[in-house]
């Protein structure tokens, strides 16, 4: 009998005893993933919306993937109604969260864990003019709006258009000034319905395949400008003792700015 054999043997008791752990674990680690992250998070917006927004008033799209010069964009929900339509981008995240318009990343903080991410404002902006441009619409008629959902807390000041999960509703309906006519909230629902790419796996992974090109590519130009001062980054060699001939970048704003990046 060889030690496969052997282990099998051994280990049977505990696998009969504890067979369910295995789709357990599978299932908790599918629940913790990004993907579900998200899923959950459009779920709760999309709970709030069919709830607290009349249907007769607010058409809601969701999950819109719209053709772009470049490639796609991706829209989590969209809500259509005379007051405006309303374009929602939906993070889920928890820790306390660090950020401000102008900044291009704002922080996550998890006890002692740091993370960056792309500030949501500047990534719905990209949204909202797509729609604009695909509707025909006026900037004044389309307002973005950024849902945080999860155990999340702001610590800097945020502007009205990014809350809370139920902070979203509240931005809605204060929006009481009627600014499209039904014929206007008609063609506009027909016209995001025909030229929405068909929700399908299909499309998300296109989607998804296009995002990481566009993240890859952008990662390439950030190596190679320095992140404090914006002045490109030179290759330089070490002359100590030490490190002589090891290489590494530097910022070539040198002595001023002495910001290295060490190769790989």
């Amino acid at each position: 009998m060889d030690i496969n054999h052997l282990l099998i043997h051994a280990f049977r008791p505990l696998i009969s005893a504890f067979w369910w752990l295995i789709p357990l674990f599978i299932i908790i680690a599918i629940l913790k993933s990004s993907f579900m992250k998200g899923v959950i998070g459009e779920l709760q917006v999309n709970l709030a919306a069919k709830l607290f927004l009349d249907k007769h008033i607010y058409t809601l799209f969701k999950n819109v993937t719209l053709t772009t010069e470049d490639g796609t964009t991706q829209i989590d929900h969209i809500i259509v109604s005379r007051y405006g339509v309303f374009v929602i981008e939906t993070k889920n995240m928890k820790g306390w969260i660090f950020g401000s318009p102008q900044q291009k990343t704002w922080t996550q903080k998890i006890y002692r864990h740091t993370s960056k991410f792309q500030n949501p404002l500047h990534q719905n902006y990209k949204h909202t003019q797509t729609l604009q441009t695909t509707l025909e619409l006026a900037p004044n008629k389309v307002f973005s709006v950024v849902v945080f959902v999860g155990d999340s807390t702001f610590k800097t000041a945020m502007p009205d258009n990014v809350v809370y999960a139920g902070g979203y509703i509240r931005f809605i309906k204060n929006k009481a000034q009627p600014i499209l006519s039904d014929g206007e909230v008609l063609a506009i629902c027909t016209r995001l319905q025909s030229g929405r790419l068909k929700p399908s796996i299909r499309t998300h992974i296109a989607h998804v395949k296009h995002v990481k090109t566009i993240v890859e590519e952008k990662q390439r130009q950030d190596d190679s400008v320095c992140p404090k001062c914006g002045n490109p980054m030179i290759l330089r060699t070490t002359r100590s003792v030490d490190n002589r001939g090891k290489q590494f970048w530097g910022c070539s704003g040198f002595p001023k700015c002495r910001t290295v990046r060490q190769i790989a």
